[in-house]
């Protein structure tokens, strides 16, 4: 008998099965493929290795503004992809040994329910008192006529040692934006087509509008109000049909696939674990589904699907397991946007306080007044404070700059804490940098920013 059985071992049931074990729990984890999931094999980590190369082109291409005069002589993909594949075997290498450090059953087979309490793995039936299920999401093929021939999916994107002339990308989110940049960095003509008015429609407006720009200067071409009709060969290529406040046809080599679903394929019947409309997996605020004992995290609940926010789900979940009874707060979860420049936020956005019939008070600090940020001529962004203007509790800060998903750290933290934003606006930061945005855009918000114009 274990005391917790996670199904899926990405982040989010790498994390939940370490905590329940350092909680003296007996713990499986069901994992068939590679430890790590989408993450570390194919996603996170992966993209964040073609961005770097992307940006050491971009450093190089810009070095004459620093008296560095260079060029890119070539651009070996295949030594990208083979990082790619390196470092996430050396991280999933990692994520065993510390299984095992735990003393973790790790059983390398897939888990379906055959009960609340028995879980089937590789022709066993395991007994268990808890289980957390993980499974996370897999792409997804939209039903679009011929698409399946001059399909990319995002998988696919990570293992090309050629870079295709041309690409269309459908979608909104953070996903189909960093592989925008991606693709334009090496010289691939992307057009990006937008269900929603504007890209990434879950972030504040105000950060939908500056990485719109930037993608635009970096030569995305952005259609909005739209979708992909169809596909159909041409030439080379691929002609699509894409649908909006007109129809336009566009030639591209591929369209690249970037939709997910929920893996949920586990016998979730016999569990009495229940689905929402979309096939997300419904949780309270404890992370319990519908099932008593039975937990679910990350992507295969739905929401924003981001690996550090199952992580951090997952040790609620696993606490929760072992007799907690912590909540987990989406909220308190910061997002990141790895484009040039990067984007990073926690908390509500204007938008969402207009919703609420909040009265709030807003600060804005631009990033080109920071002094670092100009020597570095790396000028573009801003931050945004959004406080509480009775309490004074700030509710969300938005940034758009150089290092930005690294300054979000901090402020999340603030967040937590429930810091008000004359705490912000007194915050200490080191000169030279760019955090000292955030202190500058919370003493806006209070009226008083030192090195912007004085309001009236």
């Amino acid at each position: 008998m274990y005391d917790v059985i996670v199904i899926g071992g990405g982040p989010g049931g790498y994390a939940a099965g370490i905590r329940a074990a350092q909680l003296g729990g007996r713990v499986a984890l069901l994992e068939p493929g590679e430890m790590g999931g989408t993450c570390v094999n194919r996603g996170c980590l992966p993209t964040k290795m073609w961005l770097k190369a992307a940006r050491i082109k971009k450093t190089i291409e810009s070095g004459e503004t620093f008296g560095i005069k260079a060029g890119v002589q070539k651009i070996d993909f295949s030594k990208i992809v083979a990082r790619k594949k390196g470092i996430p075997h050396d991280i999933g290498m990692g994520m065993n040994a510390l299984c095992a450090n735990n003393g973790i059953e790790v059983i390398h087979e897939k888990g379906r329910f055959k009960s609340p309490h028995e879980v089937e793995a590789g022709g066993k039936v395991l007994e268990t008192r808890m289980v957390i299920i993980a499974t996370g999401s897999s792409l997804s093929v939209p039903n679009t006529p011929d698409l399946e021939q001059a399909a990319l999916t995002t998988d696919e994107a990570m293992e090309l040692t050629e870079m295709p002339e041309s690409i269309l990308i459908v979608g909104d989110g953070p996903i189909e934006v960093e592989m925008a940049t991606i693709f334009s960095a090496f010289d691939c003509a992307v057009t990006l087509v937008t269900p929603s008015p504007r890209i990434l429609p879950g972030e504040d407006g105000d950060t939908g509008q500056r990485i719109t720009k930037c993608l635009r200067e970096q030569g995305v071409t952005i259609i909005p109000r739209s979708s992909l009709k169809s596909v159909s060969p041409s030439g080379e290529g691929f002609t699509a049909l894409v649908v909006g406040q007109e129809e336009q046809v566009i030639p591209v080599r591929k369209v690249l696939v970037s939709s997910r679903r929920p893996n949920t394929d586990l016998g979730l019947e016999k569990a009495g674990v229940k689905t929402n409309s979309d096939g997300f997996i419904q949780i309270d605020d404890t992370l319990q589904t519908s099932a008593a004992g039975i937990y679910a995290i990350g992507d295969v609940t739905g929401g924003a699907m981001m690996s550090y926010g199952a992580t951090a789900m997952g040790v609620t979940a696993a606490e929760n397991a072992m007799g907690g009874s912590k909540t987990f707060n989406p909220r308190s979860v910061p997002r990141a946007l790895y484009t040039f420049p990067e984007a990073a936020s926690v908390g509500i956005t204007e938008e969402e306080a207009d919703e609420l019939d909040l009265d709030v008070e807003i600060g804005n600090c631009p990033m080109s007044i920071n002094g670092v940020a100009m020597s570095y001529g790396e000028v573009e962004g801003n931050v945004k404070v959004i406080a509480d203007a009775a309490l004074g509790q700030v509710l969300g800060v938005h940034i758009v700059g150089e290092h930005a998903t690294e300054m979000i750290g901090g402020v999340a933290a603030a967040l937590q804490l429930e810091t008000t934003v004359e705490e912000l606006a007194y915050m200490l930061c080191m000169h030279p940098t760019f955090s000292e945005n955030i202190a500058m855009a919370a003493q806006d918000a209070m009226k008083w920013a030192l090195y912007l114009p004085r309001q009236r």
